[in-house]
């Protein structure tokens, strides 16, 4: 048996319950992980309220991400060990004391992580580096916008980005998000409450716009992000916390050669998020060991308060990741 919450209805944070539920057995090519911290995301909160229904086949319990220590092996489970520490990007269920997840989409705890830490890593590093560098082609002296900069994402779209070469630009709502993403390499941070971003990053750029957007937001960013945009420029939308509706100018899209696109990492296939977890191993890992990155946390909640946890997640006021401790003993 274990303890796992539970959404008991679609609603506020207060339908998170806490629940004693039998621990799951790991299917073929799947390894059973002791949790010791679960991740809080967005799509967390969109599944609370009855908007994000997750994938056939999936947990329903929220949670797309988690550390911990694998206690349990899967027929065909190859790579991992029972004892081995590790992270791992789930489609759901992580918000438990004990977790499910695919061989091909879990990694080792990066060198100068804490196991409790690495909790924060899979759903956002997972997110930014398909999107940014595999998507977008981000590279070495190109510039991009990053919206949300304080956010989970955004907090690690801007060390990446700037640590594979290319010059930062973000927005943020407070003096304090955004003096966090100067700290975090950004060349320019512009607040969104009393600045408008495409007369910025106009003065900013002498006109020539950006070459990449990653882009939380929507709704009607999508006319002013297609502004922003240099010939060739591509604008990856991830989310619309603004609205799934915008207005697009297609000439501008046409004579400016752009290229929009979008993902969902959840849905997608383990296939491709065994490409992913690859590429962060051999281009991303190292630089936890050296020291290059960080992970932002702005408060840890037990298990038991995964409502209060949601309820901070959504007043919107932190920088980085909000964390559900699981196991305090691993």
């Amino acid at each position: 048996m274990m303890k796992q919450i539970e959404i008991k209805e679609p609603g506020s944070p207060e339908v998170l319950v806490l629940r004693d539920a039998e621990t799951p057995e790991p299917k073929p090519f799947e390894v059973l992980i002791k949790v010791a911290s679960a991740g809080v995301n967005r799509p967390d909160i969109v599944q609370r309220q009855g908007n994000y229904k997750p994938p056939k086949g999936a947990s329903e319990i929220p949670g797309l991400e988690v550390s911990g220590v694998v206690v349990g092996l899967g027929s065909n489970a190859v790579g991992y060990n029972v004892g081995d520490k590790v992270c791992a990007l789930v489609t759901g269920g992580g918000y438990a004391q004990y977790c499910c997840a695919p061989t091909a989409q879990i990694l080792p705890i990066p060198e100068r992580v804490l196991i409790s830490d690495a909790a924060c890593i899979p759903e956002t590093y997972f997110t930014v580096w398909s999107n940014l560098f595999m998507q977008a082609k981000l590279s070495a002296g190109e510039r991009c916008l990053i919206h949300g900069g304080a956010s989970g994402i955004g907090t690690t779209a801007i060390q990446l980005a700037n640590l594979f070469g290319a010059e930062v630009i973000t927005t943020a709502g407070t003096d304090t998000k955004i003096q966090a993403c100067y700290q975090l390499g950004a060349k320019l941070v512009i607040d969104y409450k009393t600045q408008d971003f495409l007369e910025e990053i106009q003065r900013f750029t002498e006109k020539k716009g950006v070459n990449v957007i990653l882009d939380i937001i929507g709704g009607d960013y999508l006319d002013k992000n297609i502004s922003c945009l240099s010939t060739g420029g591509r604008l990856v939308q991830i989310a619309f916390q603004n609205g799934m509706i915008g207005e697009l100018n297609l000439a501008r899209v046409m004579f400016k050669q752009l290229t929009i696109t979008g993902s969902a990492l959840r849905p997608a296939s383990i296939e491709y998020k065994a490409e992913i977890r690859n590429q962060l191993l051999a281009n991303v890992w190292p630089l936890f060991g050296d020291g290059k990155l960080n992970i932002p946390i702005y408060k840890r909640f037990p298990l038991s308060q995964a409502s209060q946890a949601h309820a901070c997640l959504e007043k919107g006021e932190h920088v980085g990741k909000i964390v559900l401790d699981v196991t305090s003993e691993l």
